[in-house]
């Protein structure tokens, strides 16, 4: 099929431009798939407290490690707790972090970077330096080691991921600013009369941000693998409040014959990334368009 130029739309008809138009603004079916995933998870989270058949901390030693039943769909854990509740309202704490885990570093990132690539000279190479430290150590460890200096807890989790992460939203966008600073336009504004502040923030930064958000749905999925793993590892929400990477770890003990302790907090994590990968796949797909 051959592509439709820019002179060919013009020579359409008012009615087929739009068709045109339309098709190219329409999003990829991906994207919705993944949009309604997200929302699913959303909605259990905002409404755990109605959704949820039991006290996610309520505990019935009498009737630990029972298998899935109508009582308990998903069975218990080891102190009688039910497992659907703490799933249920361990979304909230996830997602939490895995949204303010990426939406964080995002904002601080691209502005540094954003400023740095316009503004150029010194604080650049102050920005690029430091990025370059960061860089230099694996993510996962600085993020532990972060982490276990602070202590465990949502706010230290979300520092570590903040002071880690801006790196590679600095770098995208500084180099989205460069490209965009030498067109004709850019000239044009500061030769108006704008200020380097308003031509940056009212001209630049808009048709630079769009990498960015292509990448925030799969830093999403990266922040709350994180806060599974240092779960996990005991660095992450501590007991009793649910988690689905503390539900994993506590099920390891009995993956043999208890297999839903760990198999389905895993399942449902899978669930919550695979969303946001359509999500993401979805919106750099439709930016090439």
């Amino acid at each position: 099929m051959s592509a439709i130029t820019a002179d060919t739309v013009g020579a359409l008809s008012p009615k087929t431009r739009l068709i045109v138009a339309a098709e190219r603004t329409r999003l990829p079916r991906r994207v919705w798939v993944g949009i309604s995933i997200v929302a699913a998870y959303v909605l259990t989270a905002v409404f755990a407290p109605l959704i949820a058949p039991y006290d996610p901390l309520a505990q019935d030693v009498v009737n630990s490690l029972a298998a899935p039943s109508a009582a308990h769909w998903l069975g218990t854990d080891e102190l009688g707790r039910d497992v659907l509740s703490r799933l249920i309202y361990a979304s909230r704490i996830d997602l939490l972090v895995g949204f303010l885990g990426a939406a964080l570093p995002a904002v601080l990132g691209t502005f540094l970077g954003a400023v740095g690539g316009f503004r150029g000279g010194w604080l650049d190479g102050v920005i690029m330096r430091v990025s370059d430290v960061v860089q230099a150590f694996p993510t996962y460890i600085l993020i532990i080691a972060l982490v276990f200096a602070l202590g465990p807890g949502v706010t230290s989790i979300l520092v570590a991921f903040t002071l880690i992460a801006w790196v590679s939203y600095a770098r995208l966008i500084r180099t989205e600013v460069l490209r965009e600073r030498g067109l004709d336009y850019v000239s044009a504004a500061r030769a108006s009369g704008l200020s380097g502040r308003r031509t940056l923030w009212r001209h630049v930064f808009p048709n630079s941000v769009g990498q960015t958000l292509v990448y925030l749905p799969s830093d999403i999925v990266g922040a709350t693998l994180g806060l599974a793993a240092l779960s996990f590892l005991g660095l992450g929400i501590q007991a009793p409040t649910p988690e689905w990477g503390a539900m994993i770890a506590a099920g390891q003990p009995y993956i043999r014959e208890q297999w839903w302790l760990s198999t389905v907090p895993g399942l449902v994590v899978v669930g919550f990334g695979l969303g946001l990968s359509l999500v993401g796949e979805g919106i750099e797909e439709w930016t090439r368009k």
